[in-house]
């Protein structure tokens, strides 16, 4: 099994707390409505999205995935980091063993924040990912976080 990694960095006016309360603490609620592919998000395990539960998102009809479970390893809602991975469903494919994420969204001077983001794809052992596919994983975290931001912009009074 080897690791392919990636980086992904966004500049956004939203502040740091309301996009990670929005994006991690409050995604059950939000998600579904910033993200057009999302049906819905539940806790199947655990209770709130704390360290070690595990969230399931259920994507809606004609997508080619159906669902996608993560655990979230750690969690640090003051410092604005999340760790967790991609465990179970249809997205890992017959490719991947699995996906860490690390997430850390930090302030910037305008009251904004940067949202820094790294991701490990665990691949299953003689598989070799193309460089095609490995950038759609690149351009889904980036569509996630413009579409929370224009989310978050469109409607102040969410996770003030």
């Amino acid at each position: 099994m080897g690791v392919k990694s990636f980086f992904h960095e966004l500049k956004t006016k939203i502040s740091p707390s309301r996009f990670f309360k929005a994006l991690i603490i409050e995604s059950p609620e939000h998600a579904p409505k910033f993200n057009k592919s999302v049906k819905s998000v539940e806790v199947v395990a655990g209770h709130g999205v704390t360290a070690g539960c595990v969230l399931q998102t259920n994507f809606h009809d004609g997508l080619p995935f159906t669902y996608a479970k993560h655990r979230v390893d750690e969690i640090d809602t003051e410092n604005y980091v999340c760790k967790y991975t991609l465990i179970e469903g249809d997205i890992l494919g017959d490719k991947l063993e699995k996906i860490n994420y690390e997430l850390k969204v930090e302030g910037s001077a305008d009251g904004g924040c940067v949202i820094k983001s790294k991701t490990d794809l665990h691949v299953k052992a003689g598989v070799e990912l193309s460089d095609e596919e490995i950038k759609a994983g690149k351009d889904e975290a980036s569509n996630i976080f413009n579409a929370c931001e224009q989310y978050l912009s469109a409607n102040p009074h969410v996770c003030a």
